[in-house]
């Protein structure tokens, strides 16, 4: 072959080469992802995590690969469901709805770091013995939801001064029930009103103690924090809707499915706030660096066609107390 046709073979040969052999490839991250609730329920939260992570420079699907565990309500299988994920193995686990998550994914592992995302005190839950100085693998975003059932009851009671009964729903299987139950007793008494206090834990249980509170008589319902309420939100709001009841309860989207109120944390900030904090790790941050954040702002959301399809008058004042009416 002459010289001059070698060259050209030989330049033929090295366009056909593989573009690897010019520039490295992104290394994809393989992190995952524990949930408590049903990932169609999650959508809007998953996708908040995803820009969380997106903005600390992780994009799935291109250096990032995220494993998805979902419990769909049962926290009973949120400990396999965590070992499936440190047994793949996982470079870091985002523990979501609840405590319960979070502690499936300790118990799993003292290795693999773990971002909880979780509306209880998660210090009571044994997730962490500080808030500002996190020990070992765990960090992540304390959205304090638990705590607030109080003051939901003083919202109510303030838009229905009227209302001298409320009933209150509680799940028994949620970690911060007890709390939740004392919260409720105490600002019980502090209001001068009754409350009827129910266990809820699944849907027929839920109808069940719709259908007691409207025998009892109550003006009013409150729905406590939790991941379980939060996946049946539309099934509260079409009971309360059609028993005429006002209900208040911890999510936005409460009042966007039909709920009249809603007091809390926003959440998919929260949830963007966990897809950052699990970037930074990632990129070398330690767990031991990133304090428990915990939110500052609480918003209220009123539900105004709701409160005209239930007969519910809100005084101008309340309206102005919100940060976004629905209408």
């Amino acid at each position: 072959m002459k010289r001059r046709e070698f060259i050209a073979a030989l330049g033929g040969v090295a366009a056909s080469w593989p573009l690897t052999g010019y520039a490295q490839q992104p290394v994809k991250q393989v992190i995952g992802y524990l949930g408590s609730g049903y990932a169609q329920d999650q959508k809007s939260l998953v996708a908040a995590t995803l820009l969380g992570l997106k903005q600390a420079g992780y994009v799935d699907g291109e250096n990032l690969t995220v494993e998805y565990r979902w419990a769909g309500g049962d926290y009973g299988r949120l400990p396999a469901l965590a070992a499936e994920l440190v047994n793949r193995p996982v470079a870091l686990i985002i523990a979501a709805g609840g405590s319960d998550p979070g502690r499936a994914a300790k118990a799993a592992t003292s290795r693999i770091p773990i971002v909880f995302i979780s509306a209880a005190d998660p210090v009571k839950a044994g997730l962490i013995a500080s808030l500002n100085r996190p020990e070992g693998n765990v960090t992540g975003i304390s959205m304090i939801g638990s705590t607030l059932e109080a003051k939901r009851l003083e919202l109510l009671h303030e838009m229905l001064p009227q209302v001298t009964t409320i009933g209150v729903l509680i799940n028994p299987k949620y970690p911060a029930a007890k709390v939740q139950r004392q919260e409720v007793e105490e600002a019980t008494g502090r209001l001068g009103v009754r409350t009827i206090v129910l266990d809820a834990g699944t849907e027929a249980e839920i109808e069940a103690a719709f259908a007691m509170l409207v025998q009892q008589r109550a003006g009013a319902v409150l729905v406590a924090n939790d991941p379980f309420f939060g996946s049946v939100r539309a099934t509260l709001a079409a009971l309360a809707t059609g028993d005429k009841l006002p209900v208040i309860s911890f999510r936005r989207e409460f009042a966007e499915a039909g709920g009249l109120l809603s007091y809390g944390p926003n959440f998919e900030d929260a949830y963007r706030e966990t897809g950052v904090y699990a970037g930074k790790i990632l990129a070398g941050t330690k767990t031991t660096d990133l304090p428990v954040m915990q939110p500052t702002k609480f918003e209220l959301v009123i539900n105004l066609k709701t409160a005209k399809a239930i007969g519910v008058a809100i005084s101008e004042a309340f309206l102005l107390r919100a940060d976004e009416v629905l209408e």
